[in-house]
């Protein structure tokens, strides 16, 4: 039976993969039409929150998991600048071959390595902070994924995740977003991406996923301590950071 379950993970997580291979030409434009450009203030704020708790001006290393197309890099770069934070050497992380192959076309200054969030091709206590926008939500083995996220970070390391959590809606703003999650998403990703199926997957996926207080709950148990969380645009996008004790 536990080798049955596995093997069903497995395939769930190759499909996963495979579906963001398929739509890695066409992701960035995607994702600047369906958020309206506002991702990017998402993005900004969590980089700022952990180089604020952070406090230094020097970092030995900043890992970016599931990093498609290397988006979130770019923005640990021009803020680390911004602030005069010194850092390294950044590093970004996916099982997608296709996203990588934009990735390194786009992100010039990143070392990118094909791997798994719960099988982090990183040493042990290496990285100062890792990064994961929009990921989480995708990996199966996520306790897994967390116990890693820990073994990788040094002692204070932040992780800072952006992700589309469950929401209880029952609000008429909330019925609006919800309806244009489950039937104008969909289309518009799939009209930009001829990908109907990888669209219709992201409202399914959120409706599966956790509430942010039980993705608080597991990173707790994973041995982090919870810094900050915030919601964004009516509930749509939540920012979580914790720290390695």
């Amino acid at each position: 039976m536990g080798i049955e379950k596995l093997t069903d993970k497995q395939e769930k997580q190759k499909k996963i993969v495979n579906m963001f291979d398929d739509i890695a030409s066409t992701y960035d434009l995607a994702n600047r039409v369906l958020s309206f450009g506002i991702d990017k203030q998402w993005r900004k704020k969590g980089c700022n929150e952990a180089y604020d708790i952070l406090n230094t001006d020097r970092l030995t290393q900043i890992t970016d998991v599931a990093t498609g197309t290397g988006d979130l890099l770019i923005y640990w770069r021009d803020i680390a600048r911004e602030r005069g934070i010194d850092i390294d050497r950044f590093v970004g992380v996916d099982p997608s071959v296709g996203m990588l192959d934009v990735a390194r076309e786009k992100v010039d200054f990143a070392d990118f390595i094909e791997g798994k969030a719960q099988e982090l091709p990183v040493e042990d206590e290496s990285t100062n902070v890792i990064s994961i926008s929009y990921g989480i939500r995708n990996v199966v083995d996520r306790v897994e994924a967390l116990q890693e996220f820990y073994r990788a970070l040094k002692p204070g390391g932040i992780v800072v995740i952006l992700e589309f959590t469950k929401q209880d809606r029952s609000g008429m703003v909330d019925k609006v977003v919800d309806f244009g999650m489950k039937n104008v998403l969909p289309r518009i990703g799939g009209l930009i991406s001829k990908n109907y199926e990888a669209y219709k997957y992201l409202p399914d996926s959120i409706e599966e996923f956790l509430t942010t207080e039980m993705l608080s709950r597991e990173l707790e148990e994973a041995g982090f301590e919870m810094k900050y969380t915030k919601s964004f645009s009516m509930g749509i996008s939540t920012l979580l950071v914790a720290q390695k004790k």
